[in-house]
């Protein structure tokens, strides 16, 4: 008797799942890959590469089409925010259902800053609902407050779904095109930390919007470091475990990071503390100074297990110097993600020279807590250049010619010119309408109709004590021409402030900067090294020059300050500001003058 259809329909699906898991048992198998892997964790790992990788390639597929006409879809992007806001307090005051375009749109609503926002946003605190938003806020969050007073802004779903969609999938797919290496299965240690959320009034949680662990529960498989790690309160304690998991394992692929500095301050406490964790390891223990629960210590004890042959190739390894040192603990590293422009610049720079040399760097994003604003279509690009994202944001740009004025006409995504600067302007999906973020970004050209951009300086971030206006990145492109003519220097971090917030801390009555340099190579600045750097200034702005030959700015007050003085400050400014180390920026102009007091006490020469 023949067999049944069904019989002979469930055998062929049979064989065919047989096959297919034989396949993709295959190109697991084939793939780079950690050591002392469970097979569940590789194939959910191979899942979720694969996952992510298939929408990668979809999401920029869409990218491509919508740069072919922005204008359509910066329309489409504004009118949706404005359509799904209508019902709020908000919308109904600037009549959101009339506005049918972005001409309207620009006639009935104002630019705005934060202030305008700050008391809409304290009423949601309190729990009042469709103020400004349609939905009910996920977090409340806190800005990194590099140019002022932290700000709480909304973040909602939207946004975390854009960000994941528009930016990760893009910039993940980007990552595979230039780095095939990367589609392994090796681990990631990823340098991040469970940041502490209060609650407002209401129970809305208050704190930083960036990924984090609880974010990221369903990946922490894809790491290196232990889940039970992220349960440790101290940033310190968590590092060290970071550390520790790491160096376990030879097989890592990826360092990453929201940005550079969190990887450079890595490596600094790999460099001070090496000794005790090659210990731990040799031996297969956490060490005791860590103040960890008892739960949690047996834990990450459980998954560790005496390596005396692994300790040796790491002491060695040591004791060969820190230049290079990734590359020779982590033989298979393909890559550091993290950002390194903007204030983070410095940071990347001495990775590749010191710590990482010879490894790839990849800086994904350009964004901000306002949400996602730019990609990275070009990994290997030296020069760090974000293509903004038409369905991320409705963007303005205003030109720098016209930043202090009353009424500043903006211009649109198809009306910018490359070469110049603007300062972006924009309505994001979280309740934030035409609004001035601050960041001054230059447009150095354009795919198909989309501008690319390179960010420049952050508005509060400005030295001028004349109205001089020198930016964050021309001091620094000062600094490091000065530092290339003193010998043995190598430069570590800096800091500038203006004389108006020193009082008579540093004497002298003529405005001037005050610059506060940390080094490596140098024990004194002599007066010579300290007039090169105003020197190097005047030739690189030709407006300081005129005021220092005018003598209405004094020449600069350099100082060098102890090993580990910004290491302290950074802490310093996180714990008063309440800021988790993943979204962390170094101020580069101060505020405050604690901070500058503070650095002044740390002065050694």
């Amino acid at each position: 008797m023949p067999p049944s259809l069904p019989s002979v329909l469930g055998s062929t699906v049979g064989v065919c799942s047989l096959a297919g898991m034989a396949l993709i048992w295959r190109d697991v198998s084939s793939r780079m890959k950690g050591e002392d892997r469970t097979l569940s964790s590789l194939l959910s790992q191979y899942l979720a590469v694969k996952g992510v990788g298939w929408l990668g390639k979809r999401q920029r597929k869409k990218l491509e089409a919508d740069t072919l006409n922005v204008k359509l879809v910066q329309e489409q992007t504004l009118l949706k925010r404005l359509r799904k806001n209508a019902n709020t307090c908000y919308g109904r005051q600037y009549d959101f259902n009339s506005i049918t375009d972005s001409v309207g749109f620009r006639a009935c609503h104002p630019i705005t800053t934060y202030e305008h926002y700050r008391k809409l946003i304290r009423r949601i605190a309190a729990g009042e609902e469709k103020v400004i938003i349609a939905e009910k806020p996920l977090i409340l969050a806190m800005t990194s407050g590099t140019s002022g007073a932290s700000a709480m802004l909304l973040s909602t779903k939207d946004t975390d779904t854009e960000f994941f969609l528009q930016g990760v999938a893009v910039c993940l797919d980007a990552m595979g095109r230039a780095f095939p290496a990367t589609d392994s299965l090796q681990r990631t240690t990823e340098f991040f930390y469970s940041p502490t959320f209060r609650q407002s009034e209401a129970g809305v949680p208050i704190g930083p919007n960036s990924s984090t662990p609880a974010s990221s529960r369903h990946m922490l498989n894809l790491y290196t470091t232990p889940a039970a790690a992220f349960e440790v309160p101290s940033q310190k304690d968590t590092l060290y475990l970071h550390l520790l998991f790491a160096l376990k394992d030879p097989s890592v692929g990826t360092l990453e990071s929201n940005f550079a500095s969190t990887v450079f301050y890595a490596f600094s406490a790999l460099q001070d503390r090496w000794q005790e964790l090659v210990e731990d390891i040799e031996q297969g223990k956490v060490s005791s100074a860590l103040a960890l629960e008892t739960k949690v210590r047996s834990r990450l004890e459980a998954v560790m297990k005496p390596d005396p042959e692994r300790a040796a190739q790491l002491r060695a390894h040591f004791q060969e110097g820190f230049r290079g040192i990734a590359k020779r603990l982590w033989p298979h590293l393909h890559l550091v993600l993290a950002v390194d422009s903007g204030s983070n610049q410095i940071y990347g720079e001495m990775l590749r020279e010191n710590y990482c040399r010879g490894v790839p760097f990849y800086s994904p994003f350009y964004a901000a807590t306002e949400g996602l604003i730019g990609v990275n279509l070009w990994p290997q690009e030296s020069n760090r250049r974000y293509m903004l994202c038409p369905r991320s944001m409705f963007c303005e740009f205003l030109p720098e010619s016209s930043l202090e004025e009353e009424t500043p006409h903006t211009l649109l995504m198809e009306e910018v010119k490359e070469g110049q600067n603007y300062e972006l302007v924009v309505t994001n999906a979280s309740g934030l309408f035409r609004y001035r973020i601050g960041d001054i970004v230059k447009v150095v050209g354009f795919h198909n109709q989309c501008p690319i951009v390179e960010f420049q300086y952050r508005r509060g971030q400005m030295l001028s004590v004349r109205g001089e206006k020198v930016s964050e990145v021309l001091f620094l492109k000062t600094l490091k021409t000065a530092v290339a003519q003193w010998q043995g220097a190598q430069l570590v971090d800096y800091c500038c402030a203006e004389s108006g917030i020193m009082g008579d801390s540093t004497g002298g009555s003529d405005p001037h900067y005050q610059v506060f340099i940390e080094m490596k190579g140098v024990r004194n600045l002599t007066e010579e090294q300290r007039y090169k750097l105003d020197i190097c200034l005047q030739q690189d702005s030709a407006v300081y020059k005129s005021f220092r030959v005018k003598g209405s700015i004094g020449p600069m007050r350099v100082q060098l300050v102890a090993e580990g003085a910004f290491k302290e400050l950074r802490e310093q400014m996180m714990a008063f500001s309440n800021t988790s180390p993943n979204t962390f920026k170094m101020h580069r102009v101060l505020r405050r003058k604690e901070y500058a007091d503070f650095l002044l006490g740390k002065t050694v020469s």
